[in-house]
């Protein structure tokens, strides 16, 4: 691998791992900060989500290492190089973050996805993990919106672009079902 694509291909992971240490602080805010009739079940959902996407940003880090970079775990790293704000649901109802939980796991899979496929020609080593990070994180999406769904099989949070509006539109279609 060239000099160059190695150092594209840190500065794609640095981002990465970014995104996955936010994501991991902000599913455990919503452990803490989850409330209602489905608190066990979401609160419990959580967790594993948390230490499998620790597990990711860990291979993350490894692989920057590897390619001769130097990963920045730093909160302050974090915050000074995301292009992305907070997580905005304080204590909520299960239903409302894992609406708006549904809007991340949407930004942050896109952007894997982005990263997937820039690393197709020049490193299907970082690829390989991509795609299996992708397998997870889809899967938790999953997890999230088999919440969210209707008997019927329409997704609440369809149309939602901010976490408020995808909080709001799964609360409105939990009170409307039976």
């Amino acid at each position: 691998m060239s000099a160059e694509d190695s150092s594209t291909i840190v500065e794609l992971l640095q981002r990465r791992l970014h995104s996955l240490n936010d994501l991991h602080l902000t599913l455990k805010h919503i452990h803490w900060n989850v409330v209602g009739p489905h608190f066990i079940a979401v609160h419990e959902m959580i967790d594993p989500q948390v230490d499998q996407v620790r597990a990711m940003t860990d291979d993350l880090a490894e692989r920057i290492s590897t390619l001769g970079g130097v990963p920045q775990g730093t909160p302050g790293a974090l915050v000074a190089d995301r292009t992305w704000d907070d997580y905005s649901i304080g204590r909520a109802e299960a239903i409302e973050h894992l609406g708006a939980l549904d809007v991340v796991y949407t930004r942050l899979i896109e952007d894997h996805r982005e990263a997937m496929a820039a690393t197709e020609t020049s490193d299907p080593v970082t690829q390989d993990i991509l795609i299996e990070q992708l397998r997870g994180l889809e899967l938790f999406q999953w997890f999230v919106r088999a919440h969210l769904e209707s008997s019927g099989g329409r997704l609440s949070t369809t149309d939602a672009r901010t976490e408020h509006a995808a909080a709001d539109q799964a609360a409105e279609q939990a009170r409307r079902q039976p």
